[in-house]
């Protein structure tokens, strides 16, 4: 992709955050130490590298992008908030990993790409821009969340064994895209959880035939794929 980027007049390397230093009191900074915690996160983390080093050997036009968690119409069925409301509404279980206090800071895909338009037509060349919202939710909230908007009760709630490498916390600063280009999220969580919550309802087409046991698996890296 970077050799093709070459001869391109812009290249966004767009990656989600789980591949910092895990930092407990602050906001993971755009040039904070990486460490990746499983070999998914460690193989963005080198493909970043590979960006910049592009950049900086060719000039390759390359701006790097690190998000929060996203959620909003036409995630797949295997994500936290899809599968909490396919399996609520069909009176299953909802499955937590471990004690369901993992803290996130979800941000809606409208927001996220409005942040990616921003990047690409006024980011700085070999720079890193942290996009999210600031503010941080436990899983088991959002569930929690999710199944008052549907109407279920608590007790559907599942607690699991944890998935291997999951990290704990994942939170960002951002304060240079707001700074600098003059980006803010506009979509509150609740309310654009609850627009998710009804797309989902209303459009069970799109997610009927994707939503495989399988996906649907409270525990998916235990079985045999």
């Amino acid at each position: 992709m970077v050799e093709a980027a070459q001869s391109a007049s812009r290249m966004r390397d767009s990656r989600l955050r789980s591949f910092y230093l895990r930092i407990k009191r602050r906001p993971a900074g755009p040039y904070d130490r990486l460490r990746p915690s499983n070999p998914y996160s460690a193989s963005k983390s080198a493909a970043d590298m590979f960006a910049l080093a592009y950049h900086r050997t060719y000039s390759v036009n390359v701006a790097i992008t690190r998000c929060t968690n996203n959620f909003g119409p036409y995630q797949h069925p295997e994500k936290l908030i899809p599968k909490t409301i396919i399996r609520a509404f069909h009176d299953l279980p909802v499955p937590l990993y471990g004690s369901g206090m993992q803290m996130r800071d979800w941000i809606y895909v409208l927001d996220h790409c409005e942040a990616l338009a921003r990047v690409m037509e006024a980011g700085r060349p070999g720079e890193i821009y942290n996009i999210s919202t600031g503010e941080e939710i436990p899983n088991v909230k959002v569930v929690e969340s999710i199944l008052e908007i549907i109407g279920k009760p608590r007790n559907l709630i599942q607690f699991v064994d944890d998935r291997p490498g999951h990290d704990r916390r994942y939170s960002l600063d951002s304060k240079k895209i707001r700074s600098e280009l003059g980006w803010t999220p506009k979509y509150a969580f609740q309310e654009a959880l609850k627009g998710t919550v009804k797309w989902y309802m209303e459009n069970r087409w799109w997610w009927r035939k994707q939503a495989s046991k399988k996906i649907l698996d409270p525990t998916p890296w235990k079985r045999k794929w």
